[in-house]
């Protein structure tokens, strides 16, 4: 796998590279913009190139855009999807200058709106950003915990989305957090492999190219998201364990999201790379 963390871009991209080379990363993740505004930040073409080859120079490669967390590509506020669906484009549009593979968002929730009517109402959002997407520009759908009306708690969901509108730069993360508070138990051999069987059966585990990497305090089926340290949360070196050994996951990007500064990245980083060794081993 390929191992990286969220990393900070406030102080230039420069900056956010020689931080991931310094942990031993082999990609990072990144917010193009404020996450908590929907002001759409102009793309600096210039600065996006240098990051570029900056990041081949570091072989910190595949690298994702994560995207703002306002954005709902299932209300039923007219303004919202608007508003969500240039933030959106926006990323797309980023990562197709800067060479970055995946812009990586969260769905939405429906509200108070019937499910069928908010599930047509993503379908027809993504569609609309997938069209004219840049050949080397994914668009991935994270999993989430399941909390209320949150578009995306199940596999099956995440799998009639991708039935719905079937376009090959149509891809998936799954957050190990979410998908425990969601309901499936991956903190056990058996557990892990009854999850990724379903993920097969349900959308093909080539479909997936993202992990989020995070254990949670939260119990079994509680969704909420709530993200802890590697190892030490109810997911727990087991269940990594068994995760990282399987061969759906060989060969792809995990993104730590872990609480904390740059001591506590260094800990999850090391904490993860033993696990690794050992399943490896």
């Amino acid at each position: 796998m390929r191992i990286g963390v969220h990393t900070r871009v406030s102080f230039g991209y420069d900056a956010a590279v020689a931080y991931a080379r310094s942990l031993g990363c082999e990609s990072l993740q990144f917010f193009a913009g404020n996450p908590k505004t929907y002001r759409v930040s102009p793309i600096d073409t210039p600065a996006l190139q240098q990051f570029a080859a900056a990041r081949v120079a570091a072989n910190i490669q595949p690298v994702a855009i994560h995207t703002s967390y306002l954005i709902n590509l299932a209300s039923e506020d007219a303004k919202i999807t608007v508003n969500s669906l240039k933030l959106l484009k926006n990323d797309l549009k980023a990562a197709a200058v800067g060479g970055i593979a995946y812009v990586n968002t969260h769905l939405g929730s429906y509200g108070t709106r019937e499910r069928a009517a908010g599930f047509a109402s993503v379908v027809a959002a993504l569609q609309d950003a997938l069209d004219g997407i840049a050949p080397g520009v994914a668009l991935v759908m994270e999993n989430s915990a399941g909390a209320g009306q949150l578009c995306g708690g199940t596999i099956e969901e995440l799998g009639a989305f991708v039935r719905a509108i079937d376009h090959p730069n149509l891809r998936v993360c799954l957050d190990t957090a979410h998908t425990w508070a969601a309901g499936y138990a991956i903190d056990t051999q058996d557990g892990v492999e009854r999850f990724f069987d379903l993920v097969e059966r349900e959308l093909g585990l080539d479909r997936v190219v993202m992990f989020h990497f995070n254990d949670t305090q939260i119990e079994l089926g509680g969704h909420r998201d709530r993200h802890w340290h590697i190892g030490e949360g109810r997911i727990g070196i087991e269940g990594f364990r068994a995760i990282v050994a399987h061969p759906g996951v060989q060969g792809k990007v995990a993104i730590l999201e872990t609480p904390g500064e740059e001591e506590d990245d260094r800990r999850n980083i090391a904490t993860l790379r033993a696990v690794l060794e050992g399943a490896a081993a």
